[in-house]
Parts: structure tokens; sequence; C-alpha cells
């Protein structure tokens, strides 16, 4: 709408302003010609001689024009009208000849003409001037016409139709106006056109947008063509999907809480419903039990701010030598005890990493082979340069992960207790995940009855998120 008022605006201002300048312009070609007249009529009764200076034709004027009368006489039937243009001899303020031609109009016959006329010309001097008719304005010139030895007084008018002279003018910034007229209906009608093409997809966006809510998350708004709004609308989706998946994460983390502390606080509460308070020994058991219960929730409450800490925190990214890393990380893994470890290949490369917390995830790796394998059994850890990035790994030889559970290894709270002998928080994998994929890599493990392999997938270099990258 403010392009098409803009428009209408400017093409009016400059419609406007054309026009005036065209007005003036023939108005100063209907002085020109009027003063044209005037010149005539002085060359008809003076010879092109004896002008006064006031600019009327009053002085002796030479037979044989003695009177004012036959003066004016001469000048209206010489100085003959040309189209859309007429004259009058006034005498003694009475209009008394009128060109022996016919006239597109007849000034006599303009009411107010006559007394206007002789009261301007009773200064002596010529005048211009514009009077309103019947059939439009009149534009005319008036200049007195006397003779010394005649006491009559004289004036002579030459007149042209300016409704007549304008007329081109007028028809042509009609019709201008007419095409304005359409232009402005076609711009506006382009413009809403174009703005339902350009605003259609955002009005659909904002109608999705406000039917997601938390017990509808399954909206997603149809992509058309391939232009900067379509690629709005693929990040708008991109980002629905990871609110639906954040919110998912959100419940199910909040079952799995409310799971989790369910147990630790049955059984605090049932130990203390049935608390001999007077047995001293009872005493001591029940306070040594919900101690460690309240130290196991303790764990897990701390695993879920490590898990949300990795999720959330953006790694301090700086090139590191892989193969010494591992070696640092071996030293630290070789200090666990019960088993014999291992250090296997060391991968000769760098890569762009948080050391600090590659290696957490690296240890939490080591811990469960450490958990899940029986005494005594060797367990290596090592390092493999592959092109696109490092592989980061650990192996034990414990009873394997069954088929049937290795969909929800990485889940939070994800225990696989079946033939692994030990429970942990079930946070432990979940959070390796989050810091592989803060990096741009992935975890994945290879697992059989005789061990298991767990490998973190490391670039060499992190790349901007998916929904950063421009299209």
């Amino acid at each position: 709408m403010a392009i098409v008022l803009v428009s209408a605006l400017g093409m009016a201002a400059g419609g406007a302003a054309t026009f005036l300048i065209q007005r003036e312009r023939i108005m100063s070609a209907v002085d020109a010609s009027l003063l044209s007249r005037l010149e005539a009529a002085r060359l008809v009764v003076l010879g092109a001689s004896n002008i006064t200076d006031s600019g009327s034709l009053s002085t002796t004027i030479p037979e044989p024009f003695r009177t004012s009368s036959s003066a004016l006489q001469a000048v209206v039937g010489r100085v003959l009208p040309s189209r859309h243009e007429s004259s009058l001899g006034i005498l003694d303020s009475r209009a008394r000849f009128a060109p022996g031609v016919p006239t597109d109009f007849r000034l006599q016959a303009i009411p107010g003409l006559v007394s206007r006329v002789n009261r301007e010309v009773a200064d002596g001097k010529t005048h211009i001037g514009t009077i309103t008719s019947a059939f439009g304005p009149v534009r005319y010139v008036a200049t007195p016409v006397t003779v010394a030895e005649d006491h009559t007084f004289g004036v002579y008018v030459a007149a042209v139709d300016l409704n007549a002279k304008l007329g081109d003018l007028t028809s042509a910034f009609t019709t201008y106006w007419i095409v304005i007229g359409l232009a402005i209906a076609i711009i506006g009608s382009s413009a809403w056109f174009l703005a339902g093409r350009l605003l259609g997809p955002l009005r659909i966006l904002r109608l999705a947008a406000s039917r997601v809510t938390s017990t509808n998350r399954s909206e997603r708004i149809p992509v058309v063509g391939n232009d900067d709004l379509s690629s709005l609308t693929r990040t708008v989706n991109r980002m629905l999907d990871r609110l639906d998946q954040a919110m998912t994460d959100q419940r199910q983390l909040l079952d799995d809480v409310r799971h989790e502390l369910h147990t630790p606080i049955t059984i605090v509460r049932g130990h203390l419903e049935i608390l001999n308070a007077f047995d001293p020994d009872e005493v001591i058991a029940t306070r040594t039990l919900a101690i460690e219960e309240l130290d196991r929730v303790t764990g897990l409450v701390e695993d879920l701010a490590l898990l949300a800490e990795s999720e959330r925190a953006t790694p301090k990214l700086t090139a590191v030598d892989i193969a010494p890393l591992t070696q640092k990380v071996f030293a630290k893994a070789s200090v666990l005890p019960d088993h014999e470890w291992i250090l296997g290949d060391t991968a000769e490369v760098t890569v762009s990493i948080d050391s600090a917390k590659i290696t957490q995830a690296w240890l939490q790796l080591v811990d469960n082979a450490a958990k899940y394998s029986p005494p005594g059994s060797p367990i290596e850890l090592g390092s493999t340069s592959h092109v696109e990035g490092a592989e980061l790994w650990v192996a034990d030889q414990g009873a394997g992960i069954p088929p049937e559970a290795a969909d929800r290894v990485f889940d939070r709270f994800g225990r696989v207790d079946s033939g692994r002998g030990i429970a942990g928080s079930g946070l432990g994998l979940p959070i390796v995940k989050a810091i592989a994929e803060s990096h741009g890599g992935t975890v994945s493990f290879v697992s059989s009855p005789n061990g298991t392999r767990f490998s973190l997938m490391l670039p060499r270099e992190v790349s901007a998120p998916a929904d950063l990258v421009e299209s």
C-alpha cells in the first residue's frame, strides 16, 4: 500500500507541475498574440509613428482619421481576429464596432465586459485581463483610442477564448490522469498480488507456529520452491524438530528421574517406617542404608548436571596432537585396579577438539569397560588415524551387549544389566554421546559375547550446524 501511495503521489506531483508549466507557456503565448494585435492596430491608425508613452493609441491621427470613431472603425475592420479570437470597438462606453467576419464568440455578449474595460482604461493606459463568460474564461487586451480634436473616448478590445487555447493541453492531461489512474490500479493490483505471494508463506508460517503447543508438536510447514522464504521455512521446520525432540527428551528425562528417584526414596521410607528407634543396632543399620541411598541420589544428580552441561556447553576448540593425548589418557586409566591395561595403536594426527571434554568422554568409556569386564581381564586403549579424522577407542573382553539392548545403550538411564553384572546410573554413555556430538563426531560400539569395543570418532575440523550454513 505504501508503494502504491508513493507512486500515486509522485505521478500526481509530476503531472501537476508539468500541467502548470505548460499552461503558463500557453498563457504567455496568448498574451504575446494579444499584444501583436495591439501593434497591428497601432500600425493601422498611426502608421507606426507617434505612439504615446502610455502605450495607448491617443495622439493626433493623420487624415482621414480625424475622429475617434473613424479610427476605431478602421482598426476593428482591418485587424481581423483569427480562430478562437474576437475584437470589439467601444465608443463612449458603448459597444459600437464589431469585426466584419464571423467570430467564435462575441465580446459584446459577455455581461459586464464593456463597463469593466471602460473602468480599467480610464487612466489612459493599456490593460490585459481575464473575464469569465458563459463559455469559459476570456483573455483580453484593451487600449484607449482617442483623437486630439475629438472629445469622444474610444477603446479597442482584442480577446482570446482561453478554453480553446488550453483545450489541447486540458485534453492531453485528462488523458494523462486516466492513464495515471489505470497505472495506479495496475500497480495496486500487482502489489496486492505480489504481496500475497510473498506474505502467503509467512502467513502459513505464523499459523503453523501458532498451532504448535506442548501437546501438538507434529505441525510442520510445507516447503515450496527454493527461494529465501523456502530456506526460512526449512530452518523453522528444523527448529520445530529440535523443539519437539527437546520436549520429548525433557519429558523422558522427567519420567526417568522420577523412576530413578522412586527406588531410593521408597527404600529409605520403608526402613524408616519399620525402624525400632529403641534398637541401637537397627538405627545404625538404617542410618547407613539411608546415607548410601542419598549418596546414590547425589551421584545421580551430579551425572544429570554433567549431562546437561555436555549437551549445552560449546567446546573450546584447539589443535590437539592425538598421540600424546592417547598416552596421557592411558596413564590415567592404567592406575585403575583389577585389570590389565594395554596401550594399543596411537594415531599421529592433529584434530580440533576440547581436550578436557574429550578426555572426560574417553575416561568414561574406560570406566564403563572396567565396570563391566571380569576382574583381571585385559582392557586395551588406543587411537587410530582416518582420512576424515581420528578414532579414540576402548576394547574390553566382557560379556558383551545383548543385541536387543543395542538400541538403548546411549539413552538416558539406558542401563544394560543383563550379562554385564553391574548397574550404574545409566548416564555415562549419554554423556559421551553429548560430548562427541558437540564436536561434530559420533560414538558407536561393536559387541560380541567375547567383548565390546567403543569408538569415539572425531572430525579434523568441527563444521557449523546445518541451520547455520547459508543456502
